[in-house]
């Protein structure tokens, strides 16, 4: 019996090393070609072997090759990684600490802006009190700080500010507490992989937890106070999960929403699509034990083979992108759903979804677009793992917002990627009582990050980029060439029946940049009578409330002095938009995706 349990043993070792990739192969097939070769502008092998393995890791993640790295796996990424580069990692960079007597944490909590919105309903507005700033001081917004994210060529980390501090995720996992008024650094965190939503700090007995995930799958909860670790979890086992939707609370409970990169691993042939679902795990924010989990659809099944004979499988899809919206008066949570990968289609993609904050059960579902089914290889619609009568690919990447009409009824308002704004009613299972169009739509564009209203009306900007056909490609990452005078726009609807109010055009690509569009895709932010919109041209601009005239514009594409000595710079404003706070308006520069303009720099704005 001991001989057959070490064979056993021996068997299972040979099984798992068998399954482990190797580096070498991996640079074989998706590097060599390139890095091989004689050409000044590719750095050689050589050269990679002299780097830490963790700074390569990183340029697949979201650095210069991630366009190059979408379809591998998590663990080929770290095999290739790791087979170039030098063991061990590099020590997050501690620059400019703030003064020993200038603690994290210490100053007001009148105006903080916590997680996604500064309040559940996703409205993203600040009152007057909290903003510190008004609609008569936008000519006086000056740049106060700048801080470099060492290394990066993206900014896309939705920043936090809590009592005093701003807490910000990086592309290259770094997490920092920053004094919010000199860019000062308290601590640095390193995360398992790159971080993009919003940090949520919670009230946690004697100290304040720090919530948050990673595009690779992990929950944090860190001491604000310290940075210092408190638990981590992973939420999903699918090696696919990605973390971009902001997590929220409510009575101790934290709510983490999960989205994936299973539909760019479909651009390989070779890859059986699709098995991912997304889902929404409630954790507790004082151990991060799972309070429940409620997947969007069944778990899926063989389906059949594409015309190579891969397997394929579903249902797959219904990611959440965007943080939960709750409603405590009801007793619920609503989140909004991505597109199915691969068929069957279900009823609960492109769909807001309610579930109930205790158990997580789906209490109504209203879908939007049936039968969206789509994967990353349908570029290219004969691609073997692109599904029969495929597209739009019109999901939902953004929150619903939960507002008051100025007739005092409240309802959901959430927009989609198809250009279509909806309206329904949280008391009557999600009805819909209104839609309006407010952009072409399309694989990027329409409604991509996220909305603001006021209670008066909702703000939506678009992004609908217009590529040039036969273009050359000019940008760093995304051989794109776009049109520099066509995008999208921003819409003001008003919430009492959709009607529009104004529309404020896109502006043309000033001064013109190679390969540029003026799409705003960036999500939208409110202090009373301003609305502020980024666009993939770098420009941040401040719109009237009542007319949609520009306010202040600022183009963030540019080199920065910072405070913490790194080299920086900005680029195209997508994701996260801006985040206002006692007088302070911050905003992360930098999205070198699909043509846009890299960049890796956080700007705080104040008055004179």
């Amino acid at each position: 019996m001991k001989y057959l349990y070490i064979a056993f043993l021996v068997l299972l070792l040979a099984a798992c090393a068998a399954a482990a990739p190797s580096g070498e192969d991996i640079y074989k097939a998706h590097c060599a070609g390139c890095h091989d070769q004689n050409t000044p502008r590719i750095p050689p092998r050589d050269a990679l072997r002299k780097l830490p393995s963790t700074r390569i890791l990183r340029t697949l993640d979201f650095g210069l090759m991630m366009n190059i790295a979408y379809a591998l796996k998590r663990d080929e990424r770290e095999a290739v990684a790791n087979f170039l580069g030098v063991a061990g990692g590099e020590a997050p960079a501690l620059a400019n600490t703030c003064p020993a007597g200038k603690a994290p944490i210490s100053g007001s909590a009148a105006s903080n802006w916590n997680g996604w919105s500064p309040a559940l309903d996703n409205a993203r507005y600040v009152p007057t009190e909290k903003a510190g700033i008004n609609i008569g001081q936008m000519r006086n917004l000056k740049l106060k700080w700048a801080f470099g994210f060492p290394g990066d060529i993206t900014a896309f980390a939705a920043p936090t500010v809590f009592n005093g501090t701003v807490f910000t995720g990086s592309a290259s996992g770094s997490v920092y507490a920053l004094d919010a008024r000199t860019g000062c650094t308290h601590w640095v965190f390193q995360a398992n992989g790159p971080e993009r939503m919003a940090i949520l700090a919670v009230p946690n007995g004697q100290r304040t937890s720090l919530i948050f995930g990673d595009q690779i799958g992990w929950v944090y909860s860190l001491d604000a106070l310290t940075g210092k670790p408190l638990w981590r979890k992973r939420v999903e086992d699918h090696e696919a999960t990605r973390l971009t939707g902001s997590p929220v609370e409510h009575d101790g409970v934290v709510y983490i929403p999960a989205a994936s990169w299973e539909e760019t691993r479909s651009l390989d042939p070779q890859y059986p699509c699709c098995t991912f679902r997304g889902s929404l795990t409630a954790l507790r924010v004082n151990d991060g034990s799972v309070v429940w989990k409620s997947y969007m659809i069944d778990a899926p099944k063989k389906t059949g083979a594409t015309k190579l004979g891969t397997a394929t499988y579903g249902p797959s899809g219904a990611g959440i992108w965007s943080a939960a919206t709750i409603d405590a008066k009801r007793g619920l949570l609503y989140v909004t759903t991505g597109d199915n990968y691969s068929h069957p289609a279900t009823q609960t993609s492109d769909a807001i979804v309610a579930l109930q904050i205790k158990t997580g059960k789906i209490v109504w579902s209203q879908q939007t677009l049936p039968s969206d089914v789509y994967n990353s290889a349908c570029a290219d619609k004969t691609a073997p793992n692109c599904p029969a009568n495929s597209g739009p690919d019109f999901d939902f990447g953004s929150s619903a917002l939960l507002v008051h009409t100025p007739e005092g009824k409240e309802m959901l308002v959430a927009g989609q990627k198809s250009g279509v704004v909806y309206a329904l009613d949280p008391a009557q299972k999600g009805k819909i009582l209104w839609q309006k169009r407010v952009g072409k739509g399309g694989v990027n564009g329409g409604v991509q990050w996220g909305m603001a209203s006021d209670g008066q009306k909702v703000y939506a900007a678009t992004g609908d980029s217009m590529k040039v056909p036969g273009g050359s490609g000019a940008s760093l990452v995304g051989n794109a060439n776009y049109d520099p005078a066509a995008g999208g726009g921003l819409t003001a609807l008003r919430l009492g029946d959709g009607s529009q109010a104004w529309f404020a055009p896109p502006a043309a690509c000033n001064p013109p940049k190679p390969g540029c569009s003026p799409a705003q895709e960036a999500a939208v932010t409110m202090l009373p009578g301003v609305v502020f919109s980024g666009s993939l041209d770098g420009h941040m601009r401040a719109f009237d409330a009542e007319d949609g005239k520009v306010l202040w514009d600022f183009d963030t594409v540019s080199d920065f002095t910072t405070v913490n000595g790194v080299s920086a710079k900005g680029g195209s404003l997508d994701g996260a938009g801006p985040v206002i706070s006692g007088g302070m308006i911050f905003i992360n520069s930098g999205y070198p995706r699909n043509g846009g303009i890299a960049g890796n720099v956080l700007l705080a704005f104040g008055v004179e």
